[in-house]
């Protein structure tokens, strides 16, 4: 394989693998014991939340991913970060 494929399927390589981190580091937080652990996990799928985030970014100003679906993924993206910062708040709070 050239160097030009690899490239080019390298930003769909990198979404996929954060997108499926961010659900797979919930998973674990949660079979972990004790708030601080999940959270500690919580804050790792957000890292991968904006890792996600700068690829569709990239995406788009590549010209790999249409504008539309760029602010519907980002939208989307943005919102799990917000659930995500919302529950390690109520989670610090709780050990406090």
């Amino acid at each position: 394989m050239n160097n030009v494929c690899t490239l080019a399927r390298a930003p769909g390589g990198q979404m996929r693998g954060a997108a499926a981190s961010i659900p797979a580091n919930i998973a674990e937080g949660c079979g972990r014991s004790g708030t601080a652990e999940l959270a500690r996990f919580l804050h790792i799928a957000t890292g991968s939340a904006s890792e996600l985030e700068y690829h569709l970014l990239l995406a788009r100003d590549l010209q790999l991913l249409a504008k539309a679906d760029y602010e519907r993924l980002a939208g989307g993206v943005i919102e799990i970060k917000r659930m995500l910062t919302s529950l390690i708040q109520k989670l610090s709070a709780e050990e406090s």
